[in-house]
């Protein structure tokens, strides 16, 4: 059992009105609000062992070498990877994914080769394979999405060809919540032997992740999305993989040696992380890491499910309402259109009771067209909300229902 209100206490900018009410936060799809220990620790850092790292044999430059490492390890155990090494630091999943099309696109694939992806994806999945068709002349194939906004599996086989080269797919969508079944769609591409890529972005802040157990080839993850800074992501690749893709970057920290003549490159994780690394975000990340891990990840999974099931029946009360993705495998994700209120109109109203909600596309311009709507009003929901917030929410809901 979760302890909510001391959870919330450790919140700080959840106490604070907004035109004179209290703050209701259900946009964490886009962005969690920061618990106290990480902004203190971010504080910490910078007061106590700021120095560059990796190249300095002072105290302050070691002490913050080995808590950016240190950093790397938690990661590590927090997704069950193999090896510190598999982890390299991003500036977030959209960075993490290009580097993987830029590099695997480079390596691994020839004009006409194809990768998979599916409706559901946010652009941060698309636009980097769009850019590679153009520049390498790949194909992009899609899974289309069933009216309950899942993956259509049989579709998903059918996308296979001989010259299928890798899957790039999301983990949970930011639209629909639709969790998808990954470790399926791994072990059908691992038969064809074609290397997988999901984006975890909205999977890493609310469920158990195992990286070994889905047996990802990559998998890619914010830390803005679970409790931590923004600005440093993550990219998990196999060390097999991650040997096999030249850099993405050059500079500092990516080299062995450098001369005019030749250049040769760092070892894992290092020949990716150009240049001086987030080593304050680093050990931000860790400690966010570390909080989640403390509340439990299962726990957070069953209340988060608990809340959206509230929600879900409570907004079903209203009439004309409209929910996208109403899949039984779904994340604290709740996309939603009254009659014909325009989402805009819905999330400004909304805003004026204090409730914060994302409207528009949601960077899903592709699933917004399957779905035959310009946008949705979206409310995700966190392990500090509660059932509570919920009920002032749907009431809101209704008063601006009633407006139209």
């Amino acid at each position: 059992m979760l302890d909510i209100p001391a959870i919330r206490s450790d919140f700080p900018i959840l106490s604070r009105k907004v035109y004179d009410k209290d703050l209701i936060y259900f946009d964490n799809a886009a962005t969690t609000q920061k618990p106290r220990c990480v902004v203190e620790k971010i504080e910490a850092d910078y007061y106590n062992v700021n120095a560059n790292i990796h190249r300095g044999v002072h105290f302050l430059s070691q002490a913050a070498t080995e808590a950016h490492e240190e950093a790397r390890r938690t990661v590590q155990r927090f997704i069950n990877a193999g090896d510190p090494k598999e982890i390299v630091f991003t500036r977030g999943t959209t960075e993490s994914i290009n580097l993987v099309a830029s590099t695997f696109a480079d390596a691994c694939m020839q004009p006409g080769d194809e990768v998979i992806l599916s409706q559901m994806e946010h652009h941060s999945n698309i636009v980097p394979w769009q850019i590679q068709a153009a520049r390498k002349g790949i194909a992009v194939k899609v899974v289309p999405v069933t009216d309950n906004g899942e993956l259509d599996m049989e579709a998903f086989r059918s996308l296979f060809s001989g010259r299928t080269r890798l899957v790039s797919l999301t983990h949970v969508s930011n639209v629909l919540g639709t969790i998808n079944p990954v470790k399926e769609i791994i072990a059908e591409a691992h038969r064809r032997q074609v290397p997988v890529l999901i984006d975890g972005a909205q999977a890493v802040p609310h469920l158990r992740v195992d990286v070994r157990d889905l047996d990802a080839d990559f998998y890619v993850f914010s830390g803005h999305k679970i409790y931590g800074p923004t600005g440093i992501g993550v990219l998990y690749g196999k060390e097999e993989w991650l040997d096999k893709l030249p850099p993405y970057q050059g500079g500092g920290e990516m080299i062995a040696s450098v001369s005019f003549e030749k250049t040769t490159f760092g070892e894992l994780p290092f020949k990716f992380e150009a240049g001086t690394p987030d080593y304050i975000g680093s050990t931000a990340l860790a400690r966010a890491l570390q909080y989640v891990s403390g509340l439990g990840m299962d726990a957070i999974a069953a209340y988060e499910d608990e809340l959206l099931r509230y929600a879900t029946a409570r907004l079903q009360e209203i009439e004309g309402v409209r929910i996208f993705g109403t899949s039984p495998h779904k994340g604290a994700v709740l996309s939603f259109l009254v009659r014909d209120i325009h989402p805009y109109d819905m999330g400004m109203l909304l805003d004026r009771f204090g409730v914060a909600v994302r409207t528009g596309h949601h960077c899903a311009q592709p699933l917004m067209q399957r779905l035959g709507v310009e946008g949705t009003v979206r409310a995700s929901f966190s392990f500090y909300n509660t059932k509570e917030e919920i009920d002032v929410f749907i009431d809101a809901v209704k008063r601006v229902a009633a407006m139209f």
